[in-house]
């Protein structure tokens, strides 16, 4: 069976994710999207959170499932018995940092193949630093996640907005 690992922050799932675990899912018999525990970033959404959307916005993709991971990406893989990771690309300037990436693993796991996938190009600039600044600012977000995603930004706002009244 060949597995592949999307791992990411997700924090939120956007168009642009769901576009690669999409694709992903027709080149391999399973495709684990694994939200990764990184307290560094400091992410909008809690873990269960992340994990719960991206539950959500891959129940119509059978072989592909949901899962949390914290420690060594390479570790996880072959734990899962995966033989590659997947990770998305958006534009050029993503490259340096994820070939950089991919080398250390070979080099921790020569075993595991990174595949490189680029979204649509609808979603390239996506990203969800942004989709976060324009939900914070009340902007519409409705086209760059799904629905539920949309929801929880909302909610997670609200509360901001109702604190902080313009003068």
């Amino acid at each position: 069976m060949r597995i592949a690992i999307y791992p990411g922050s997700f924090d939120p799932l956007t168009n642009g994710h769901l576009d690669v675990i999409q694709r992903a899912a027709k080149l391999f018999d399973r495709v684990i999207v694994a939200v990764a525990v990184n307290e560094s970033k400091n992410p909008l959404f809690t873990l269960a959170e992340r994990l719960k959307m991206v539950e959500t916005a891959v129940t119509h993709l059978p072989h592909v499932k949901a899962d949390a991971f914290g420690g060594l990406l390479v570790e996880y893989v072959a734990r899962k018995k995966a033989r590659a990771i997947v990770r998305g690309l958006r534009a050029v300037s993503d490259f340096e940092f994820e070939f950089q990436l991919a080398l250390m693993n070979r080099k921790l796991d020569e075993n595991i193949e990174t595949i490189f996938m680029m979204p649509k190009d609808t979603y390239t600039f996506i990203s969800s630093r942004i989709v976060k600044e324009i939900s914070r600012l009340g902007g519409d977000v409705s086209p760059f996640v799904p629905a539920h995603v949309q929801v929880a930004l909302k909610k997670k706002w609200q509360p901001s907005k109702k604190s902080c009244p313009l003068p």
